[in-house]
């Protein structure tokens, strides 16, 4: 399976290099642009039509996997690496932004980086293993479709330390804003199947994600979306519960 998205991902980098489209895609292979899209989100091609693909590309199936024995994939920084990145702003924006493939044209034109200070990070990003810097400042990503943040490292927490501070900071009612809070009883069950559609839904929004690098950056915007479910109590209700009243949920 890994090796599968790792085709995959190599297909929808030549696209984005050839700045071929879906909708080219679909065109070639008598399909709507919807079942293109599903076909790159569900992983589900044919030999057959990853053939027609990589025709429309000038490319034979074997450069696809000839490119995936020559790049090395990295699943994870490791915990010194993501200090430095939490530890340097510019860096740890550059760094997303390769990671959400943008070019160094569009880092510049964006962010307050001067040409030389720009490249000096990329070069830092180069030796960490998270990108290769090509001639002409072109930026070829290393990361493996599977690649994630320290789990409970000092990424993770950088940014859950902005989602208290700033994140909420909002009424959630413009364009593209919403907030859901419900409330209710459970059994430990439903929880367990609530938590599944949740990881689900996450699932679904990595894929569009991915989908979406094949869109100029100018169609982009970034996005946040933070799900959560807990046993939990408004602090005030908790403090007025009798002594013997308080229900540990099963296994706390």
């Amino acid at each position: 399976m890994a090796q599968t998205n790792a085709i995959i991902e190599a297909l929808k980098q030549t696209l984005r290099v050839q700045k071929v489209t879906y909708a080219d895609v679909a065109s070639k292979l008598e399909l709507s642009e919807a079942s293109v899209k599903r076909l790159f989100s569900d992983q589900q091609f044919s030999l057959k039509r990853l053939d027609q693909v990589c025709e429309l590309l000038g490319i034979e199936i074997s450069d696809l996997l000839r490119g995936l024995e020559s790049v090395p994939q990295v699943n994870e920084l490791d915990i010194s690496q993501e200090k430095k990145l939490v530890t340097d702003t510019k860096l740890l924006i550059a760094a997303v932004s390769c990671l959400n493939r943008w070019s160094f044209d569009e880092m510049l034109d964006t962010y307050q980086f001067e040409q030389p200070e720009l490249i000096q990070k990329l070069v830092q990003l180069d030796k960490m293993g998270l990108i290769e810097l090509l001639p002409n400042n072109r930026i070829k990503l290393l990361i493996s479709p599977d690649f994630s943040w320290q789990k409970n490292g000092p990424i993770q927490r950088f940014f859950e330390s902005q989602v208290q501070q700033d994140y909420f900071q909002c009424r959630f009612d413009k364009p593209g804003e919403l907030r859901l809070f419900i409330t209710g009883m459970l059994s430990s069950h439903s929880n367990d199947q609530i938590q599944q559609k949740i990881k689900r839904l996450a699932q679904e929004f990595r894929h569009l994600h991915q989908e979406n690098l094949a869109l100029p950056l100018e169609e982009r915007h970034g996005m946040s979306m933070v799900l959560s479910i807990r046993p939990w109590e408004l602090k005030v209700f908790e403090e007025l519960r009798r002594e013997d009243a308080h229900k540990p949920y099963p296994g706390q």
